[in-house]
């Protein structure tokens, strides 16, 4: 039975995309529901918009700025000048937001999210806000980032601290991690035995991606050089790993732990499902690592300038693997060309450097053992149905890069 509703495997699928060689068995088995995955996109894309809506709303609101500043049940700050202190906060903690929510974005943790209740039988309308946190939250993480890596644009538009200044993009950046406890009240007022534990997993999975975040701050150059000297790549290549199992991962796992959660889910579907989230976060960020050396583009237009990574010298995982792959003579040479401050002529050398001596084809294929081998642990213990297809199509659609919404 359970065959019935077991997708391609991500390997065979990355493969077929990238070669262009996939069967007409393939083929069809790849198309055939597309028509109700399309549908399935349309009506979270929905629920996404309303979840936003509540959550971060283009205008004040008087019951917003009660949320906003914690005062649920409590008197009521400055009641004399509520429009003037509803104006304020809306334009301090929720319009940077909105500007990064407004840009658009692939918004995949928030499907995968839905993808997840689905399995278990819930889901729509009841869940909106739960759902929308799952985004709302990730662009705060980003306006922080920006800040940090000192990047001018995100999503093909200026990134948030270059509109309202760093402070205020800091600010409601972090702020904004906050969504899901006001998404987690709305979501389940009566159950304070399942708010506790979703609450739980938000914030030990918070604390994974700060320590994640400190490690990419920090850099991996110390591992790479010692990459270089040894010709061994396995410690930089477990740190990379680890980096980014936090940072990205964790987010992930969160997605799909809380989903879990919230369909009542048994503790070693929550489990499995855990663990295939924190796998697809990192096989993601591997494949991004990637699209960082192409550029990136969504609905026809450049959202990153190709090589972002390799100009600011940043280790990637495709940089790391072509430590491995070439002569440590040409490698080292690659590495002091970057750490120099490269000119384009100089980038474009790189860049065609680490794709011809297989770097990408590695990560490609590292990116989709992960979520294979993690599909393969959670599949047993999950439901036979279609939505559990679903759920598998949709994670691998994230590692091809295939999303669209």
């Amino acid at each position: 039975m359970a065959d019935d509703f077991s997708p391609l495997p991500a390997s065979r699928v990355l493969a077929a995309t990238t070669a262009g060689a996939a069967t007409t068995a393939e083929a069809a088995r790849l198309s055939a529901p597309r028509a109700q995955g399309d549908a399935q996109v349309a009506r979270t894309a929905s629920v996404l918009h309303e979840g936003i809506t509540r959550l971060c709303p283009a205008a004040p609101e008087a019951s917003l700025s009660v949320e906003l500043m914690g005062r649920e049940g409590c008197a009521v700050l400055d009641p004399g000048g509520s429009v003037h202190r509803d104006r304020r906060l809306h334009a301090a903690l929720v319009a940077p937001v909105r500007h990064l929510l407004d840009a658009g974005g692939k918004r995949w943790r928030a499907h995968l999210m839905a993808r997840v209740l689905d399995l278990f039988g819930v889901g729509g309308r009841r869940y909106a806000e739960l759902i929308a946190a799952c985004e709302v939250g990730h662009a705060g993480s980003l306006m922080v980032d920006d800040v940090e890596d000192a990047s001018p644009l995100r999503r093909g538009s200026p990134a948030a601290h270059t509109v309202f200044g760093e402070a205020t993009a800091i600010n409601a950046g972090t702020a904004a991690y906050f969504s899901f406890d006001r998404a987690i009240r709305h979501t389940f007022p009566e159950d304070a035995e399942l708010r506790l534990a979703v609450y739980e997993t938000y914030l030990a999975n918070l604390r994974a991606t700060h320590a994640g975040q400190a490690l990419d701050i920090q850099g991996h150059q110390e591992e790479l050089e010692l990459a270089l000297t040894t010709s061994d790549s396995e410690p930089l290549l477990r740190i990379l790993a680890l980096t980014h199992r936090l940072k990205t991962g964790a987010q992930v796992r969160a997605v799909c732990e809380i989903g879990a959660l919230a369909g009542r889910a048994t503790a070693e579907q929550r489990a499995v499902l855990g663990e295939f989230g924190e796998a697809l976060g990192l096989a993601y960020q591997i494949t991004d690592d990637v699209g960082d050396l192409r550029g990136v583009t969504h609905r026809d237009r450049v959202t990153k300038r190709a090589a972002e990574d390799l100009r600011n010298a940043k280790v990637t995982f495709p940089l790391a693997h072509s430590v491995t792959l070439l002569p440590r003579a040409e490698a080292a040479t690659l590495w002091r060309s970057l750490r120099a401050g490269p000119d384009e002529r100089t980038v474009e050398r790189a860049v065609r450097t680490i794709e011809d001596c297989g770097a990408v084809a590695a990560c490609e294929k590292e990116a989709a053992r992960l979520l294979d081998e993690a599909w393969a642990a959670a599949r047993p213990c999950l439901p036979d149905s279609p939505h559990t297809a679903a759920l598998a199509d949709a994670a691998a659609a994230v590692v091809r890069r295939t999303w669209n919404t």
